[in-house]
């Protein structure tokens, strides 16, 4: 058949273009390429032979072929010499399976529409992260995009701004968590493919809110994986032309760790990077285990296991994808609390805009979850909630509940404060007040799908979420609303839960309490004071340290009725700031605050 080799297009993979479509190939080791497909029949007697491009140094290989119209389907043929290798492309779009055929794409067939969407500011981000099967789904089957956009309305009622999309990528077998990718610039076919995530991501804008997408570079597959010694060229046993091929290569999903000094690597996880962000119109991206890929171990304090050239790689790519498109926001988790993760990449940093905090989470948690309250340590929440020396405020992502919280042997908070019983008023109470915690700390809040309205059962990537709770909860999804309302100033009376300013006014281990003053430019609808109650006692009357005289409102009573029916109903009432010098603050005033309770206060 007709083809035209090497091609004179640009482009790596199968790129439509000129009547036909251009192959593109990086195969260093191989003596010859053919493409084959549903367009010649698969044919091998008639397959086009791609030609190295240029000189040959780049090792790419391309054919143009005309004719050849999105939707058909292809693959590879490598030779290496002493055999031929059917292989999946590395830059497929579009995959009938994991272990299937590739499928061209045409990129310009999904139809936008005319919304117009920016990423909302860090000090208006509320994170909602989900996973597509579990989300979606309903009990019969596991969840689509197109199931999971039905739901998009709870999301925009409940207030959050950025839905954080566990990885959708092509991975083994039909259901998983996603951090086991076979293919990185594929949209997992069982949840609709490309344009089904591109209908998702449109119909999240249409509603307000953005998409931030979990991408892994740690490491591929590792199984369903044709990038596996590619073209035939591997040493020490190893994964060939992707991969290290020595110790390197270890981590805990296989010995698949990419080749960060590779500069042809480099570029294919940094285009599979910025397809989301650009042609998807993702408003973020969340980097899973950023640790594993400075260090084989993961523990970056390990000298001996450090990978320089993993660093440099992560701060190339920062650089990269900010020269792009700036105003995106770019996530690390990288489990060492470790501020030079978020310090800017000319300073030794490794440029990422936020992280999520292991140093928030865990102390929380432990407090929340102890049975008796002599054993809460006030002072290890007070620690978390500052998160002095973890960076700022604005980069620290911090929650109580997130899939790696309530999976692996953990469980939701909840079931964790009172197994078998995650009803219970206890469990109510405590996984309330640490949200509360969430929203009014510092730093950028995040919540679990299906936290919202109580889910108790931990995270399995088969068991779809109990929607029902969230009719039996109805209280606790208000709960949580209002919340939210309170963090974003939705209302114009709570403009320090969005600033930079934080301190605490009072850590009393001996009544569990902790009372934190907020603040973006101080004033009126600007000062925010939120005490929090960890005991089981209702404190009536608490004088507390105000910082400036005058009414200060409450805005928020985590015991109201309205929430649940069990909860004590303590009423909290407005302050008069008249009362003597306490808490560091000129005046204080009276303040009652119920069982496992906080109440949030607001200058007028």
């Amino acid at each position: 058949m007709d083809f035209t080799a090497p091609s004179p297009h640009a482009g790596m993979g199968a790129v439509p273009v000129d009547g036909g479509v251009t192959f593109r190939v990086w195969a260093p080791n191989s003596t010859h390429v053919w493409v084959t497909g549903s367009f010649n029949g698969w044919d091998s007697g008639n397959n086009p032979q791609l030609e190295r491009d240029g000189d040959g140094s780049s090792g790419t290989w391309s054919a143009h072929v005309p004719g050849v119209t999105p939707g058909a389907e292809y693959r590879f043929q490598v030779d290496t010499g002493s055999e031929v290798l059917w292989r999946a492309d590395p830059y497929a779009r579009q995959m009938t399976s994991s272990v299937g055929n590739c499928v061209v794409y045409d990129p310009s067939s999904f139809d936008w529409g005319g919304v117009q969407f920016r990423m909302p500011s860090w000090d208006d981000v509320v994170i909602y992260e989900l996973h597509v099967g579990t989300f979606g789904g309903d009990g019969a089957q596991r969840g689509s995009f197109e199931s999971a956009a039905a739901r998009l309305p709870h999301l925009r009622d409940l207030g959050v701004s950025v839905i954080q999309v566990m990885p959708p990528f092509e991975y083994a077998g039909d259901i998983s968590w996603g951090y086991n990718p076979s293919h990185l610039f594929a949209v997992e076919s069982g949840y609709g493919g490309p344009d089904a995530f591109k209908a998702f991501i449109k119909a999240a804008h249409e509603h307000g809110m953005a998409v931030v997408v979990d991408v892994v570079h740690n490491h591929i597959g590792p199984s369903d994986l044709d990038l596996w010694r590619f073209d035939g060229w591997y040493e020490n046993d190893g994964g060939g032309i992707y991969f290290y091929n020595d110790w390197r290569a270890d981590t805990p999903w296989g010995d698949t760790r990419p080749d960060y000094g590779r500069p042809e690597v480099r570029g294919f996880l940094r285009d599979s990077a910025a397809l989301w962000l650009e042609e998807f119109r993702v408003d973020g991206l969340r980097f899973d285990a950023t640790n594993y890929i400075r260090s084989v171990t993961g523990g970056t304090w390990d000298p001996g296991a450090a990978l320089p050239g993993g660093a440099d790689y992560l701060r190339w790519l920062t650089g990269d994808l900010h020269g792009r498109q700036p105003w995106k926001l770019i996530i690390a988790e990288d489990n060492q609390s470790d501020p030079t993760v978020t310090e800017p990449a000319d300073e030794g940093g490794l440029g990422f805009d936020a992280q999520w905090d292991a140093g928030f989470v865990h102390p929380v948690r432990d407090a929340l979850v102890q049975l008796s309250d002599e054993h809460r340590d006030m002072d290890a929440v007070g620690r978390a909630l500052l998160g002095e020396g973890r960076g700022a405020a604005g980069s620290r992502i911090i929650y109580t509940e997130s899939h790696d919280e309530v999976a692996n042997g953990k469980t939701r908070l909840p079931e964790a404060v009172a197994p078998g019983d995650a009803g219970s008023w206890a469990a109510k109470k405590r996984a309330a007040l640490g949200f509360v915690t969430v929203m009014c700390a510092p730093g950028i809040p995040m919540l679990f799908q299906g936290q919202e309205f109580l889910e108790d059962r931990w995270f399995d990537d088969s068991v779809a979420l109990d929607w029902g709770k969230s009719e039996r909860n109805a209280g606790i999804v208000a709960l949580h609303r209002d919340l939210i309302r309170l963090r974003r100033n939705a209302d114009g009376v709570s403009a320090g839960l969005r600033g930079a300013g934080s301190t605490l006014l009072r850590v009393d281990n001996t009544a569990k309490v902790i009372v934190l003053h907020r603040w973006d430019e101080g004033g009126a609808n600007d000062d925010t004071v939120v005490v929090l109650n960890f005991s089981t006692a209702v404190l009536r009357d608490l004088p507390v340290g105000l910082p400036a005289p005058g009414r200060w409102a409450v805005r928020f009573n985590s015991d109201s009725p309205l929430y649940a029916p069990e909860f004590g109903g303590v009423d909290a009432f407005d302050v008069e700031a008249s009362g003597p010098a306490m808490d560091g603050c000129d005046q204080s005033g009276a303040v009652t605050v119920g069982p496992y309770s906080a109440v949030v206060l607001t200058r007028t």
